[in-house]
Order: structure tokens, then C-alpha cells, then sequence
């Protein structure tokens, strides 16, 4: 497995949200760490967009550090997917708080965007 870092991203104000990101093999995998609100949605979206590149085959949002996200938040999260959808990406989501999964199970995001316990678990279905 082949893992490559990248600087930590701060975004929106006061930083309320940071990313990383690292490769496994053809997979992307952004750690999210704060919260995604109203404030930082669209500078969150086109700092993920950034980090995209042709050679990844799919994209884990990792969201272990998440603590809060709003429905712009979910919005982008949609935008997101349909995006990678669009340019045969896999996409998932994994490692969801107590607070962030309740959020996407009572918002039905569960339902349509895959949802792993953890990012090996999400490299692995999304490698298969």
C-alpha cells in the first residue's frame, strides 16, 4: 500500500475546519477534522475538488474528527458525489461520530451514499 501525505488545509473561519489527505493505493482519503457549516461549505468543496486527481479511483471522506455538520454541509457532501459519479469515481464516507451519523441517518444520506466503520474498511469494498 502506498500512502502519500499532504499538508493539513485550514478552512472558513477561525479554521473551523481542517483537512488532510492521504493515498491509499488508487484511493483518496481526506481526513476531515471540526465542523462544516454555512461559513465553510463551498471553501470545503473546492479545497476536497483540489485534491482530486485522474490517477484516484475513489474518494473516502473520513469524517473521525468531524464533530458537526450542517445541511450545507450535506449539500456539498452531494455535490461531491454526483461529481465523482459523473467522472467514474467510487465515493464513500467513513468512520462517522455519534452526533454526524445520526445526522445522516435522520437526513436519509445513509440510504445513498455508502458508509464504512473505518477507512480500511472503505478502501477495501471500494477496491473491490
Amino acid at each position: 500500500m502506498t500512502r502519500e501525505c499532504t499538508d493539513t488545509r485550514h478552512l472558513g473561519k477561525d479554521w473551523q475546519v481542517n483537512i488532510s489527505t492521504e493515498r491509499d493505493g488508487g484511493a483518496l482519503v481526506i481526513k476531515t477534522e471540526g465542523r462544516i457549516d454555512g461559513s465553510n461549505a463551498s471553501n470545503f468543496q473546492n479545497s476536497v475538488e483540489a485534491e482530486i486527481t485522474t490517477e484516484d479511483s475513489a474518494v473516502i471522506l473520513d469524517f473521525e474528527q468531524l464533530n458537526y455538520i450542517s445541511s450545507a454541509g450535506l449539500r456539498v457532501i452531494l455535490l461531491i458525489a454526483k461529481d465523482l459519479q459523473q467522472k467514474s469515481k467510487k465515493f464513500a464516507i467513513c468512520s462517522l461520530s455519534t452526533l454526524v451519523r445520526e445526522i445522516f441517518m435522520i437526513s436519509g444520506f445513509d440510504q445513498i451514499i455508502a458508509v464504512h466503520d473505518d477507512p480500511g474498511a472503505a478502501v477495501s469494498a471500494l477496491q473491490n
